[in-house]
Order: structure tokens, then C-alpha cells, then sequence
């Protein structure tokens, strides 16, 4: 039987929710600025001739409309790959052709997207609402205490949330009746406008934030265990923000992240426990396989890490100041997209050029996907590239 835990509400919602919007929006632009300590942004290093060791064509093309400022992580289910863009696109693609499967323009903008188990789908807005999405029409609203830039995650028959300042909520997929809702943390001032880590393993709904990932009991929304990835250190709020970002990499029970300008780990999500930790001073999230995570710095210099021991395994700077995507590995490859629209193959085992291929000159900033046997990478302006290995 599901217990609720609901918070009791309060005529302070709406001045707590400005606070951590005004208070994210902060963080974000001044810890983008901190990024490189000269006063210019270094100039990319220059590109090797591309070898094309790695053969692959584009074989489709689509287009969402511009993904402007929207949190953006699409959703694959099946052959299916959802996307939504700041303006209130949410489109759901076939990834093996390209074509569009369903369209619904809603009529708010959108701050993070898209959650989805393939029936149900559900959104940010940036009036603070969750809005789920079913069959290609708008099934209902919920009205968040506080802004949330995490994509909700779909699971169970219900959707879960992730708010600026870390309070967990749980609602139904039917009806968005709220059935729990964890509090968040009062102690912390700042937080990033940046997804979260929010994803499920086995039954434990697992959650990011503040150095820690942490299960939670899908049902009731109790702690199951923490362990942390990160400590804040530094001298002022700016330098103490760990939070763990949303992407990640999942073998089995293995799961690795990144904390933010601090360090990766890989959790035991079975046993609640950190297998290792590494120094790595990143903001876009990791990739991996059931051999390696890769991950990539601020500067853009890519590396491996054995998945067990945490051993780093190679190190590469071809690609540094080029504002890189978090990785996808596909095969032999990992997949990492650009400031400049280039998407790049890099071989596995040593971080050795592969393949580049340019898609158009608006930017990547959404890590590769892979669906239906598809490479799938989205530039800023919303046009979507479709490429196959030959």
C-alpha cells in the first residue's frame, strides 16, 4: 500500500520557488564564467585531416523547431525517440527512419523534457507545472512549489520529479494525483539550472544531488541508502556546488556519474555503496560500457576509466576547448558532439579519431543518441541527423 508523505502547503510557495529560480539562474551564469580562469575563452585546437576509420552515412533527417534554452534529454522507447523544445514542441520520431510519429504544440514553455515510458510522457513548463502527455494530447497539469530543470522520469504508472532545491515527488500517470512527496534541503542556497540525476534501478528510484546519489523507495519515498560521490569544498556557495548531473551510464547495478566540478564515481545501486571516485573537474555527465566510463572536463580533454577499479585508462586533448557533449559509446565508438556542430567518433580503446561529421553550424549540445540501430545526434536550431554505419 502506497504511504503518502505530503509536505503541508504554505503561502511561501510561490517566494520559494522565485528564490531558487532567481538563485539556479545565478549559479549556472556564474559558474559558466568561472569555467577558464583568462579572460578569453582559449581558441579550440585544431582538427586532425579526418580519417574516416569509421564508416558511416546519413541516412535521415527531421526537424523539431529550435531547441532554444530548454534542459533537453530525450527519451528512446523502442524505435521511438521523443524530443521537446523551449517553445512547446514535444515531437516523437521513428529512429530508424527519421519519420515523424507524433506532433503536439502545448501552450506554455518548456524547461526540461522529455520524460517517458513509452505511454505516458511528461515535461517541465516554465510556469512550474509537470504536464503529461499520452497518445499525442495533454493529459494533465501539476503545479510544482519550486522550479525544476530535471526531465520528469516515467516509471511504475507514475512520474517523478526533481525540484531546484531537491525536494522528490512522486505522481500518478493517470491523473497527477500527487502520492508522495519528499522535502528537499533548506541548507543549500544555490543549485544548478541543470537535469539532475533521476533514473530507476531494478525497484529504487535513484536520485542525484549534492555530491550524494541516493535510493529511494518508489513507493513511499523513504531513504533506502546514500552514497556520496562528491564533498563541497571551497570558500563561497559557487564552489561548493556538487550536484550530480543527469547524465549517466548504467551497466546492471553499476552506475556512474559525474558531480559537477568535482569528480566521477560508480555506485553499487544494489548495495548502496561507492565503488570508486575520480578527481574530474566536468558539468556534462558520463558515458560508458560494461568495460569503460568515459567522461570529459571542462576544457574538453576526454578520458577512460576502467569501470571496476576506477584505473584511468587514456587520456586525449584532441578535441579540448571545443565544448563537448556528454559521450554516447556505439560499438567501437564513443560519440561526442560539439559547440561547432561537428559529432565525432573516437575510438574506445585509446581515444583515437574515428570519424566526424557535421551536421550544421548552430551547435550540439545534447549528448548522441542511439535508437534503432540509428546514431542520432540534434543540433541547436532543432534540425535532427540520422547516421548508419555503411
Amino acid at each position: 500500500m502506497i504511504q503518502s508523505q505530503l509536505r503541508q502547503s504554505s503561502s511561501c510557495a510561490p517566494k520559494r520557488a522565485l528564490r531558487w529560480a532567481l538563485l539556479s539562474v545565478v549559479a549556472a551564469q556564474l559558474v559558466a564564467c568561472s569555467m577558464f580562469s583568462s579572460s578569453k575563452k582559449p581558441e579550440p585546437k585544431p582538427l586532425e585531416a579526418n580519417v574516416a576509420l569509421f564508416a558511416a552515412s546519413q541516412v535521415w533527417t527531421a526537424n523539431v523547431g529550435s531547441l532554444g534554452n530548454i534542459q533537453l534529454t530525450p527519451v528512446v522507447n523502442g524505435d521511438a525517440v521523443t524530443l521537446a523544445t523551449a517553445a512547446g514542441n514535444v515531437v516523437s520520431l521513428q529512429a530508424s527512419t527519421g519519420t515523424e510519429l507524433w506532433r503536439l504544440k502545448l501552450d506554455a514553455n518548456i524547461l526540461a523534457g522529455v520524460g517517458g515510458d513509452g505511454t505516458t510522457f511528461a515535461v517541465i513548463s516554465n510556469q512550474n507545472e509537470v504536464i503529461a502527455i499520452r497518445e499525442g494530447k495533454e493529459l494533465w497539469r501539476y503545479a510544482l512549489p519550486a522550479r525544476s530543470f530535471t526531465p520528469p522520469f516515467v516509471a511504475g504508472e507514475r512520474v517523478f520529479v526533481i525540484t531546484a532545491d531537491r525536494a522528490l515527488l512522486a505522481l500518478d500517470a493517470d491523473n497527477g494525483a500527487l502520492i508522495w512527496d519528499r522535502p528537499g534541503s533548506d541548507g543549500e542556497s544555490l543549485s544548478l539550472r541543470e537535469s539532475l540525476l533521476l533514473t530507476s534501478v531494478g525497484n529504487t528510484l535513484v536520485a542525484g544531488f549534492s555530491g550524494r546519489v541516493v535510493g529511494i523507495n518508489p513507493d513511499t519515498g523513504s531513504l533506502r541508502w546514500e552514497s556520496s560521490v562528491a564533498i563541497a569544498r571551497g570558500i563561497n556557495d559557487i564552489e561548493r556546488l556538487v550536484d550530480i548531473v543527469g547524465h549517466y551510464s548504467r551497466v546492471g547495478n553499476n552506475i556512474c556519474v559525474q558531480a559537477f566540478q568535482s569528480a566521477i564515481g560508480c555506485v553499487n545501486a544494489s548495495l548502496g555503496e561507492t565503488t570508486w571516485t575520480q578527481r574530474v573537474n566536468g558539468a556534462v555527465g558520463v558515458g560508458g560500457d560494461e568495460n569503460f566510463v568515459y567522461s570529459v572536463d571542462v576544457t574538453g580533454r576526454m578520458q577512460a576509466w576502467d569501470r571496476i577499479s576506477g584505473i584511468q585508462q587514456w587520456l586525449s586533448d584532441r578535441l579540448q576547448y571545443r565544448d563537448l557533449t556528454a559521450p554516447l559509446q556505439i560499438g567501437r565508438a564513443v560519440a561526442v558532439g560539439d559547440a561547432g556542430g561537428l559529432l565525432h567518433l573516437i575510438e574506445r580503446s585509446d581515444g583515437t579519431p574515428l570519424n566526424r561529421f557535421q551536421t550544421n553550424s548552430s551547435g550540439i549540445r545534447v549528448a548522441p543518441i542511439y535508437a534503432g540501430n540509428t546514431l542520432i545526434a540534434v543540433a541547436n536550431n532543432g534540425a535532427v541527423f540520422g547516421y548508419r554505419p555503411d
